[in-house]
């Protein structure tokens, strides 16, 4: 038997591909390495956030679960327009110019989200982590504002089900060995178990190699070798191993990634049988709150350089970069109650003392002399004439220190004080493959490899220094639906 469309994986890009041609009146399969438990790739680990372009919050509205929650009319969502999103992009850039593939991205990042609504998706505003109470208003910041109901796991439900309702078909435990051929054209897969499947056109939607320590640090660097991985133990290269055999374009910044300051004692992998609500417990992402030391007692990073959903998936890879791969994130109790919940989830590790001398001795592996001093010099440095105010960039920073707190700077001041031991933890790896405009894998030769697309974290050039939060999701959506509509 033939089918039309074959694509590898099941995560939201492979949702959306499988969606997309069976849309188009396709005979669809997709094939998942995991069983049943484990399948959605790094979908299911995520909080379901979504970052797309739009001008007013009635753009929002038919995308809502409940457009009659009562917090709605009192949300302020203001708007996220695509010159935005393409600025927030080149903040990440490192003075290069958009890619092609972002271009792309933003361009259709509205219609992937309205695309996918059409199809059962429906979402909710992230109240929780993503505004502020402020005049009895939510006021919501950084562009981000809506998620998938339920969150990742709601958004592989939602989507298995669209595919299905259209009539394709999905096999568990089938993971692919390599690629198929025929002269110069892909023609299917052989499985892990021998078996062949045959294809009209196949399409690579099943994730990078973060979960893959040799090649993380072989293509990323010794440090990324000590990083734990957030999502999927199945992301291990598969796909791009197989397509740069086959003389595929490696594409992007291989060296990049989305890379989480985590919980130090976090297992080496995420998992899926903690309940979905509380896997993203882990994370340790308010440090714009406070600061951050390293094991030499030195801040390394500006905290409050920006919003959290443009610094967290840069900020992982920096505490990777640190002595032992380790930080300690510090708050008094003034902002005990802006904390995100995961700094409360039941076996968060911290230390806690009344004043910093106790606590930083209790900091096992922390130059506590330096560490003072560096606390007192950024207590005295800390601009008391600004306001603090979370809800925007407030410019209420330090003064000449080496590296300065641009906003949200306060004293460590009131009691009690609390430290929380991070290291990094990895989501997916920029680098990949190089696509054409149809979604079509290119060849060394920049030629387009017949048969054989790709969609998801193996595009590479969607994201080069850094990442807006929220954007790797839509980036599945908006590729996937390109790669299942061309294939």
């Amino acid at each position: 038997m033939q089918w039309d469309v074959l694509v590898v994986g099941s995560g939201n890009a492979a949702m959306a591909a499988g969606i997309a041609a069976c849309e188009a009146g396709k005979k669809t399969l997709m094939i998942e390495k995991a069983g049943a438990d484990l399948a959605g790739g790094n979908t299911k680990y995520t909080a379901g956030a979504m970052r797309f372009a739009y001008d007013t919050s009635d753009d929002l509205l038919p995308l809502l679960a409940h457009p009659d929650d009562p917090r709605v009319d009192r949300s302020d969502f203001g708007s996220y327009t695509a010159k935005t999103f393409a600025a927030d992009l080149l903040k990440f850039n490192d003075g290069e110019a958009l890619t092609p593939e972002q271009q792309y991205l933003v361009a259709q990042s509205y219609d992937a989200v309205r695309w996918l609504a059409s199809h059962g998706v429906t979402y909710e505003p992230i109240y929780s982590r993503q505004s502020f109470e402020k005049d009895d208003k939510f006021i919501f910041w950084g562009g981000l504002t809506l998620a998938a109901e339920n969150e990742g796991v709601g958004l592989f439900d939602m989507e298995l089900a669209a595919f299905e309702r259209l009539g394709g078909q999905i096999r568990y435990n089938a993971g692919m060995s390599e690629l198929l051929t025929n002269g110069d054209k892909v023609t299917g897969v052989v499985l892990d178990n021998g078996e062949t499947i045959l294809s009209q056109s196949t399409i690579l939607a099943c994730g990078g190699f973060e979960a893959n320590e040799d090649m993380r640090a072989n293509l990323m660097g010794s440090e990324w070798g000590h990083a734990r991985t957030r999502g999927t133990p199945m992301n291990r290269g598969d796909g791009l191993r197989a397509a740069w055999g086959l003389g595929a374009k490696k594409y992007g910044r291989m060296g990049g990634c989305h890379a989480t300051p985590m919980d130090l004692y976090m297992k080496p992998y995420a998992n899926l049988k903690i309940p979905h609500g509380d896997r993203k417990n882990y994370r340790k992402i308010s440090y714009f709150l406070g600061v951050m030391l390293n094991a030499e007692g030195r801040r390394f990073v500006d905290e409050g350089k920006d919003f959290r959903n443009y610094t967290y998936a840069q900020f992982g890879g920096e505490v990777l970069r640190q002595p032992g791969q380790k930080a300690w994130q510090i708050f008094d109790t003034k902002t005990d109650d802006l904390l995100y919940a995961e700094y409360r989830f039941h076996d968060a590790a911290f230390v806690e003392a009344e004043t910093l001398e106790e606590l930083v001795l209790q900091c096992e592996g922390l130059d506590q002399a330096q560490a003072l001093r560096t606390l007192s010099e950024f207590n005295d440095a800390v601009d008391d004439e600004v306001p603090f105010d979370p809800t925007v960039k407030d410019g209420k920073g330090t003064r000449g220190l080496e590296l300065d707190k641009t906003h949200w700077a306060q004293k460590l001041d009131k009691p009690p004080f609390r430290a929380y031991p991070v290291t990094g933890g990895i989501t997916f790896t920029y680098g990949g493959l190089k696509v054409s405009d149809k979604a079509q894998v290119m060849s060394n030769e920049g030629t387009e490899i017949p048969g054989l697309y790709a969609c998801g974290e193996l595009v590479g050039g969607v994201f080069l220094g850094g990442y807006p939060g929220g954007s790797g999701l839509t980036s599945g959506a908006v590729f996937g639906r390109l790669a299942g509509q061309n294939a």
